[in-house]
């Protein structure tokens, strides 16, 4: 995205330094109101958290259930019963055999068409495409891995064992391969499961789906006995392996807390936060801070991409037993972290590294440096929600950042918020104070600048950054502005903004800022406004600096370019061979 570079239109002139800022461009913070804090409590070692991960009883057996199949295998192997089990299956598919007539053969075929290599692609690659609508990354990926995990796995079993087709049993359907464990039947049960997991909610219909998923599975092994194309432990130890995967892998690696399957508009960043997470944040909040919280409920969602906003109320201090106060709350878990890496990579990919583009760790250095960045920007005086803060809800996955509720505030773009020159000169006071202690918000939008009783606050420093570049702090500038003139003009902002900064500054800021350094709501709004904000501001300037290259290509972005591509392609073969493969 290599802009072009414009000259200016005079030669930039020298210029006083910036005056001080107006008085009424300072901002005094009001003290949060009080709320009511009882002692914290420190969980006993062993005692799970609020919010334990698990895999469910049901979950366990299946698992054990696959062990036992394992360990069985091996058992047979090495002790030599396998005639054993073929006269056991033999005798089992002779009786089915001697019920046989033409009429129930033409059932059976028709009931075991889900077991035929071309309906199970089919349900593959249905499932794919769904998941891939809705943007279900997550169950996207874990579908893909279940599945290239349980066809290899049970490929590669039925050709260490080398078990025959039924002996003595006139096989009457198609088949290929070895027979133990059935490749179709695990393959099946596997697909099924997934689908179940990844495209069914959790709840009524879920629990009826499984009814269905069993139905489905019991009739597809009848059919595949009665036309004797798989021994019955062949269909058992299949069923084992196909229900087992799937169910530990969607259990564990997206667990409902995490990543519901739900149909409703949203954005996949914003977790529920009913039923046992909402049980579990009220219990963290009294155990680790202290404070008495009486309901959580999501706040502000349409201004937040990366976590679950939240108003929590809680008892407030020194009042009756009815009154109620409240504090704000900012639900992180591992979800927004890795959407946070996936984020970064393709800025990287598209844009090359901007600055300070290293994603985190874990969602523990998240939240801490958050807190931390909080703390700094209100220990230096700025308006910003006081920091009351950090609960741990699941270890290493989910966490909230706890800070002032700043009730009664509204958006600055909102069109009953009253912009005047005090709220203008606040705004662009936080932009120079912010400059004198070496910091840089980093995400100045319209949601992220509220005013109240004509008092400006700054909120959501995730991303905000501690001594970054000056292109950066340049960039704040511009993008407060612009979110000051959403609802006044270009002319009044600029006015304001020359008694705290000189010409030099706000040409380098406009220089500097454009499209992509631009916040997408702020871009939205703009849009939706007709009005070019930024071209005004730049004819409005004394003169004009030549854009800044925003364009950045380093060898890192090149190999991981062509590392992403090849994983593509690698991935389209997978698939595509996957499709194509006979089971």
């Amino acid at each position: 995205m290599a802009a072009t570079t414009r000259a200016p239109t005079t030669q930039p002139p020298v210029t006083a330094p910036a005056a001080h800022p107006p008085a009424g461009g300072h901002v005094r913070r009001p003290d949060p109101p009080p709320i009511h804090r009882v002692r914290s409590r420190r969980r006993p070692s062993g005692e799970p958290p609020p919010l334990p991960r698990h895999l469910n009883a049901s979950g366990k057996w299946w698992l054990a259930l696959s062990g036992v199949v394992l360990v069985s295998w091996v058992a047979v192997v090495l002790t030599g019963s396998v005639p054993f089990f073929d006269l056991l299956d033999t005798r089992v598919l002779q009786a089915i055999a001697s019920i046989r007539s033409p009429v129930l053969t033409d059932v059976a075929e028709v009931a075991g068409v889900l077991g035929t290599t071309r309906a199970i692609h089919v349900l593959w690659l249905v499932n794919l495409l769904v998941l891939a609508v809705f943007r279900r990354w997550r169950h996207l990926f874990v579908l893909i891995g279940v599945g290239l995990l349980v066809i290899e796995a049970a490929t590669t079993v039925a050709a260490l064992l080398q078990r025959p087709r039924p002996y003595e049993v006139e096989v009457l359907g198609s088949w290929s391969g070895f027979s133990m464990p059935s490749v179709p039947m695990t393959v099946l049960a596997a697909f099924l499961v997934s689908t179940l997991y990844s495209l069914v909610p959790a709840g009524r219909r879920r629990d009826v789906g499984k009814w269905v998923v069993w139905g489905l599975l019991l009739l597809t092994a009848a059919s595949r006995l009665y036309l004797a194309q798989d021994h019955p432990t062949d269909v058992l130890a299949g069923v084992v392996l196909g229900v087992a995967a799937p169910l530990a892998a969607f259990r564990l690696l997206t667990p409902n807390e995490v990543y519901p399957v739900t149909y409703r508009r949203g954005s996949p960043a914003h977790l529920d936060v009913t039923g046992a997470r909402g049980e579990a944040i009220l219990r963290a909040l009294h155990d680790q801070l202290g404070l008495v919280a009486t309901s959580v409920t999501p706040f502000g969602l349409a201004g937040s991409g990366g976590s679950t906003p939240l108003r929590i109320t809680v008892k407030a201090a020194d009042a009756a037993e009815e009154d109620e106060s409240c504090v704000f709350g900012k639900l992180y878990a591992v979800t927004h972290v890795r959407s946070d890496r996936w984020f970064k990579l393709g800025r990287t990919l598209l844009y090359g590294r901007l600055e300070d583009e290293k994603p985190y760790h874990s969602v523990r250095r998240l939240v801490q440096y958050e807190d931390y960045v909080l703390r700094l920007l209100s220990d230096a005086g700025l308006p910003v929600p006081h920091p009351l803060g950090i609960v741990e809800i699941t270890p290493e996955r989910e966490y909230l950042l706890v800070s002032e509720f700043l009730k009664g505030a509204r958006e600055i773009g909102d069109p009953e918020t009253v912009v005047d020159d005090a709220v203008i000169d606040q705004g662009l006071t936080v932009v120079r104070r912010m400059w004198e202690i070496g910091m840089a918000h980093r995400d100045v939008k319209p949601a992220n600048v509220m005013v109240r009783d004509g008092t400006l606050f700054l909120i959501d420093s995730a991303f905000a950054e501690v001594r970054p570049s000056p292109w950066r702090q340049a960039v704040d500038l511009a993008n407060m502005m612009l979110v000051l003139a959403l609802r006044t003009d270009a002319a009044r902002v600029l006015a304001r903004a020359r008694l705290q900064f000189s010409d030099e500054e706000l040409a380098e800021a406009f220089a500097a800022t454009r499209g992509l350094t631009m916040p997408s709501q702020l871009r939205r709004m703009l849009r939706a406004q007709g009005r070019d904000l930024h071209e005004d501001f730049l004819q409005l300037l004394p003169y004009r600096l030549p854009p800044v290259r925003i364009q950045r290509w380093t060898w890192r972005r090149a190999g991981l370019s062509l590392v992403t591509a090849v994983a593509l392609v690698v991935l389209t073969g997978v698939v595509v061979g996957l499709l194509g493969s006979p089971l």
